[in-house]
């Protein structure tokens, strides 16, 4: 007998399934490469353009340079092109690079630890002097930077570099950037450990080095064991913290997945414990999982901080313990939050040997060739001949004895650099800018160099620790998100309707001290021009509402979009 047919069931939707192409992690077998930057990468390692630069860019000039070295592989060696004069910010996103490209490069001085002796600080002063138009510029990542410079000069430049032990090597670029590290390690009073040996060894191991020489994108390092936290370590690909362990005493606290750009993201502990003789190795496997498992389809998310926030902490953890270092780590404390409000060491402090350091603080970094060598012969004629950098775009000498203190801080002032500046000239950071840069949308330097001045003749009993960050673009260079006062260069309308230089504002950012990013005010934007009334006119309400020892910061959060527009 025949079967009895059944009534069709009712169609079920179908779902539309589509290939997930990945995320181009090689981990996962994606080696195919997936946008420009993979491409010329795989094609040869960014460190191999050195011998190019000598051999051939820098006896044929400019016109002879490969583009995916000219605008690649050449920053493995601290080298950009800089932005050709007299091309407005509207047109920064319009022209091709080629239209933007000057003929001349910025180099990066790599800096690790901002350790410098007056020697190579005079070194660089006469390689800006003669090779760079005396263009000098302090970064916020303790490296020196310099402009107008020539590629026929390049491997002159180098060879006087390293003579005194400093390189531009793999100051830019997909690989570990400059680790900074404390100013004051080594010699602070308070210091819980010091990590200067780590620095070293990090940087004798792998840089240079090709196993880490192609990164999906760059990868930031900072390392201090000053209670300060002196190092925004928050906002690092990865960071150790000094704590001291109640069972095994002075290491330091692990974090990841920090940066800022136009996605900024606070960095998170792994709740792990590192003594000072495994930090190389833990540093190599954080940054062996960045290289193997980070990001490399897409440009815009090839940094570390998107693994770490779709992972979380713990996979992180467990993949650094199982596939890299093959052990478990400690669990140790978190870093007690900092007393004080300023971490810039600028001022007089004494020293764990009974001298002291002096910190001065330059306008927002600017300095130039000239003056560097007179710091360095002031340091020489003071100290012992070592000084610092630090991430706030200050200087530092160090080892000077109590009856010349004050000899030095007169003759850093002689050269308009103060050891006892204003809040304004003490919490003022800028970027590069339209100057150089060919990303920057408006100009930086000269307007937060104005702008201090500013506040300073408006304002002069204004003495609270304050921060002001200029930034050229939105890529946050100068640390907008986490400012008291953040400041991001786009164009805007004046009130005759014209488009301007301007910024749009970020208010209430801190590192540190509950950490955290700015508050933007719903189209709070001022002009270049209206800047300075616009800050005192904000800093006088703080000044007028705060409560007792009430930070700015803090104040934003409850402050009405009146009082900070």
């Amino acid at each position: 007998m025949a079967a009895t047919p059944q009534k069709p069931a009712a169609a079920t939707p179908r779902r539309k399934v589509s290939r997930h192409r990945g995320e181009g992690q090689w981990a996962a077998g994606h080696f195919t490469p997936l946008n420009g930057n993979e491409q010329f990468k795989k094609d040869d390692d960014g460190l191999n353009v050195r011998t190019r630069i000598e051999t051939i860019y820098s006896k044929r000039g400019f016109d002879s340079i490969d583009p995916n070295d000219l605008r690649g592989r050449m920053r493995w060696w601290g080298l950009y092109t800089q932005r050709k004069p007299g091309i407005d910010g509207g047109k920064t996103a319009i022209l091709e690079p080629e239209e933007l490209d000057d003929k001349y490069f910025m180099l990066r001085v790599r800096i690790d630890g901002g350790r410098l002796t007056t020697q190579q600080l005079r070194v660089i002063g006469e390689i800006s002097q003669e090779f760079a138009r005396g263009s000098a510029d302090i970064t916020d990542r303790q490296n020196i930077q310099l402009h107008w410079i020539r590629i026929e000069d390049v491997p002159e430049i180098w060879d006087r570099l390293e003579a005194v032990g400093l390189s531009t090597t793999e100051a830019c670029g997909d690989c570990p950037r400059v680790v900074i590290g404390s100013p004051v390690a080594g010699i602070a009073e308070d210091e819980i450990i010091d990590g200067s040996w780590a620095i070293d060894e990090i940087h004798d191991r792998y840089i240079g080095s090709k196993e880490f020489s192609n990164l999906p994108r760059k990868f930031k390092t900072a390392i201090s064991g000053s209670p300060l936290l002196d190092v925004v370590h928050e906002i690092n690909d990865v960071a150790f913290v000094g704590v001291e362990h109640p069972e095994h005493g002075p290491g330091f606290d692990l974090w990841v997945g920090g940066g800022l750009s136009t996605n900024p993201k606070i960095g998170v502990r792994l709740g792990a414990w590192v003594p000072l003789e495994e930090v190389p190795e833990a540093w190599a496997g954080v940054i062996g999982i960045f290289r193997d498992y980070g990001y490399r389809r897409l440009r815009t998310r090839a940094r570390l901080k998107f693994l770490v926030a779709d992972w979380g902490p713990e996979k992180f953890r467990q993949i650094l313990e199982d596939e890299y270092l093959e052990r478990k780590l400690v669990d140790g404390p978190a870093p007690a939050e900092p007393t004080e409000r300023w971490r810039d060491h600028v001022g007089v402090h004494r020293q764990k040997d009974g001298r002291f350091y002096v910190g001065f603080a330059p306008r927002v970094g600017r300095v130039d060739g000239a003056t560097l060598t007179k710091i360095a012969e002031v340091a020489e004629a003071h100290g012992s001949g070592r000084v610092r950098t630090t991430v706030e775009q200050k200087m530092i000498v160090l080892d000077v004895e109590e009856a010349q203190v004050e000899p030095l801080v007169e003759a850093l002032e002689a050269l308009d650099l103060t050891a006892r500046p204003s809040s304004f000239r003490r919490g003022t950071m800028a970027c590069t800018g339209i100057e150089y840069c060919k990303l920057a949308i408006v100009e930086t330097k000269a307007r937060g160099a104005a702008l201090i001045d500013e506040l300073e003749r408006r304002i002069p009993d204004f003495d609270e620790p304050i921060t002001i960050n200029l930034n050229g673009c939105p890529n946050a260079c100068a640390r907008i998100q986490v400012a008291d006062i953040g400041l991001k260069g786009q164009l805007v309308l004046n009130d005759e309707g014209e488009q301007v230089e301007g910024y749009q504002v970020h208010l209430g950012g801190a590192l540190g001290l509950q950490a955290g990013f700015g508050r933007k005010v719903r189209g709070l934007k001022v002009t270049s021009d209206e800047l300075p009334d616009y800050v005192e006119r904000v800093l006088k309400r703080f000044q007028d509402e705060r409560e007792d020892g009430e930070r700015f910061a803090t104040w934003v959060t409850r402050a009405s979009e009146e009082a900070l527009s």
